[in-house]
């Protein structure tokens, strides 16, 4: 393999870049994870992330993926046969609907278009149909990875209670926390699932539940079978901040200095720092003459930019283009979308000189790669980071 001059461009939607303080951290040397010290390690680790979830409620933290969190989330509070119902947002929506059906759930899928959040109306007239409560959860993705869209949370939970309906509300924030506003206790959800290596910019490897007191109580005497996944077994140990089966420990390590980072910036500046590159990066694409896959005004994601390429080319040539000349990894289509669009991500540890390199390299590789365009993007995105700031943002 050749040398390549320069610092490789991460623009997929995650994993994210991962910050050097938060490399450093993590190659501190591992600790006895049964020993003294430790027990300050988990508690900030698990007390930091209620303050990200916005929760007073518990929060666990697995070593695994998010794909885990989403399987400890539904395997503690449903039972075989249970009903549920999900809507149907992209890629990883489907995906969390495929996972419950194989637990034997028995998951009702409201169609969606992939252009747009989850439809609160939507949801609350099939709770409304639902005279015998026999629906038990509500599952919704916060921000759809897939699509670049986002749904509206408290809406779908105010769905729910104007339905008169007890259904839980599941959530899956996996890209959106710390990235897009997220308000556990405020917006009343009941179970939460998130993983480390998006806006928490650190490595794949560690997921998160954030829990209701009413899911917590369903889960003493409910659920399915399970050991791994057990948030029972995970809350007498964690209240001393220790865990009852080995922990990511150089990841917790990680993890405590991102949180730090994270309250340095201050949560409203950091989803406002989003939102504004998510303006810039929609301005950039419209420029271009190119669509952008989520067309609901509003549920536009400041964590990536899905683009639709034109009828006749392909979007993973373009990115095969893009990355052999300008080194720089741009997201793929997924399932109903593969090979349709390319997705942007500018989330995590990401500044305004790092997203003009990276529309820079787009409209290179959209021209080396012969994809009809009209010049002028990158100036467009230039112009929105000029005429908006995020102290505006957060006053607004």
């Amino acid at each position: 393999m050749t040398h390549k001059a320069g610092r490789h461009f991460l623009q997929i939607p995650g994993p994210s870049a991962v910050p050097d303080r938060v490399l450093r951290a993590i190659s501190a040397q591992v600790m006895d994870h049964r020993g003294p010290d430790f027990a300050a390690v988990g508690l900030q680790a698990l007390e930091g992330m209620k303050t990200i979830f916005k929760t007073e409620q518990d929060v666990f933290i697995f070593p695994s993926s998010g794909t885990g969190a989403w399987e400890a989330a539904l395997v503690n509070v449903l039972s075989e046969g249970d009903r549920v119902v999900m809507y149907e947002t992209g890629h990883f929506a489907t995906l969390w609907n495929k996972m419950a059906k194989r637990l034997g759930i028995e998951a009702e899928f409201i169609e969606g278009d992939w252009r747009g959040g989850a439809d609160p109306e939507a949801i609350g007239q099939r709770l409304r149909e639902d005279t015998n409560h026999e629906i038990k959860a509500v599952c919704v993705v916060h921000n759809e990875t897939s699509t670049g869209s986002v749904s509206p949370i408290a809406e779908v939970r105010r769905a729910i209670d104007e339905a008169g309906h007890p259904a839980l509300l599941m959530v899956d924030t996996i890209s959106g926390l710390a990235s897009v506003d997220f308000r556990f206790d405020e917006w009343g959800v009941d179970v939460a699932v998130s993983g480390s290596q998006k806006g928490l910019m650190l490595p794949p490897g560690l997921s998160f539940n954030a829990v209701s007191a009413k899911a917590m109580k369903i889960s003493e005497t409910g659920g399915m079978r399970r050991s791994y996944w057990d948030w029972q077994d995970m809350r007498g140990p964690n209240q001393t901040g220790y865990f009852p089966y080995t922990p990511g420990t150089n990841l917790l390590y990680g993890l405590n200095e991102a949180i730090a980072m994270l309250h340095d910036e201050g949560l409203p500046n950091v989803f406002a720092r989003h939102q504004r590159h998510g303006q810039a990066t929609r301005a950039a694409v419209r420029a271009w003459g190119l669509d952008v896959l989520c067309r609901q005004q509003g549920q536009e994601s400041g964590v990536l930019t899905a683009v639709v390429v034109p009828e006749g080319h392909s979007a993973d040539a373009f990115r095969a283009t893009t990355m052999e000349h300008f080194d720089i990894s741009l997201g793929n289509g997924l399932s109903k979308v593969a090979d349709r669009v390319f997705r942007i991500g500018h989330l995590g540890d990401f500044n305004d000189a790092m997203l003009m390199g990276t529309l820079s390299g787009v409209e290179m590789g959209l021209k080396k790669a012969g994809i009809p365009h009209q010049k002028g993007g990158v100036d467009a995105a230039m112009q929105v980071l000029d005429e908006t700031d995020v102290a505006a943002l957060t006053a607004a």
